[in-house]
């Protein structure tokens, strides 16, 4: 498959951050707007920016991979700016060929210039609907839900459940924590997740990606995670003998029996360590297993990602066509955070059938 096949190809993105994925030319542009000065050492071109983004996250270690957050994050504290950061979002990713996304950001952290938690989420929600109309009218339809998230070291996740409650039927389409998972458990945000039970409501972790299985067990069991962000660490519950005989541990086997979701994030697993390469990632033994695996960016821009170049770069390492990339946005639609008859509808009416054109297609004029 060449890349043109697979950005034409549509597909499912569960797991995205919107201040990862800013375009450099943006955060350069904002910075000038609202004088933010802290921007690092580069040569002034949005091309030199974004090398420096991905090469600062380039790093092994998660810690130092989030600090990169602190410009994307400082140059989005208004609303005007939020708004044009979640339609430019949504215009990248549509234009990528993705149909249908969750983007996550953590509203906590745009309140410096003086918006409320509500206002962001309000900003947000009207750029991401600007950009799914500028989207349609280039030719690219894509729907988009946001995942109002939590930082785990600080002690808002409550009243950033509240906010995801108060805007469930307003673009909010789940909840998430996020950061630094050594030292912060999600256990801590136990009362969170028993709040938004409480109220049927989605929400996802991220747990098993810097942190071994018991960030994912204490997810699922204590918390009541409906899906894993990331999830790498399960194959610690895995063991494959020398002759290639698979014995799935009792976690691993649950997860799999019960269907869990895992957002898989290949290049940013690359980049903090979780994963030393493409062929060796986890996702390939755990697609072969039949697991709930889907394939997702994590932050574009500091990883010079997007959805075709995972998808491109897991061609290359696993030989996957676009029967695996269909299983795989299947998978994630079925996973998203969408009433079930609108998931159905995307995957009868939309996917399946563009599926089936690309193929017949690649058969006529073989690559």
């Amino acid at each position: 498959m060449d890349e043109e096949l697979i950005r034409r190809a549509p597909k499912a993105l569960l797991h995205d951050h919107l201040d990862g994925g800013l375009r450099p030319q943006t955060v350069i542009e904002l910075a000038d707007q609202y004088g933010y000065t802290d921007l690092p050492e580069f040569d002034g071109t949005a091309e030199g920016l974004g090398r420096w983004f991905a090469e600062a996250a380039d790093s092994g270690s998660l810690p130092r991979y989030l600090e990169t957050f602190d410009h994307t994050v400082g140059v989005m504290q208004h609303a005007d700016a939020l708004f044009r950061v979640a339609a430019e979002c949504a215009e990248d990713l549509a234009a990528d060929g993705v149909v249908y996304a969750e983007s996550r950001y953590a509203p906590e952290q745009h309140l410096e210039a003086g918006l409320s938690l509500d206002e962001v989420v309000e900003a947000v929600d009207a750029g991401f609907r600007e950009g799914e109309r500028r989207a349609a009218a280039a030719g690219n339809p894509i729907r988009v839900g946001t995942l109002l998230t939590a930082m785990r070291h600080a002690a808002r996740s409550s009243e950033i459940a509240e906010l995801a409650v108060r805007h469930r039927d307003r673009g909010v389409s789940g909840f998430d924590i996020a950061g630094a998972e050594a030292g912060y458990p999600p256990t801590r945000h136990l009362d969170a997740f028993e709040y938004l039970r409480r109220e049927n409501f989605h929400f996802t972790i991220h747990a098993g990606e810097a942190f071994g299985l018991p960030s994912i067990w204490e997810a699922l069991q204590w918390c009541g995670a409906d899906r894993l962000g990331h999830g790498v660490t399960i194959m610690d519950d895995i063991l494959v003998d020398a002759d290639g005989k698979v014995t799935l541990g009792r976690l691993a086997a649950y997860v799999r029996d019960k269907r869990i979701p895992l957002e898989m994030c290949p290049t940013s697993n690359l980049q903090t360590g979780a994963a030393r390469s493409y062929e060796s990632h986890p996702i390939g033994l755990l697609r072969e297993l039949h697991f709930r695996v889907t394939v997702n960016t994590d932050n574009r821009l500091m990883s010079s990602t997007s959805m075709t170049r995972e998808f491109a770069e897991l061609h290359k390492a696993h030989g996957y066509t676009l029967e695996d990339m269909q299983w795989f946005t299947i998978n994630a639609l079925k996973s998203a955070f969408l009433p079930f008859d609108q998931r159905l509808e995307l995957i009868n009416e939309q996917v399946k059938p563009a599926y089936e054109r690309l193929r017949g297609q690649a058969s006529t004029n073989p690559v």
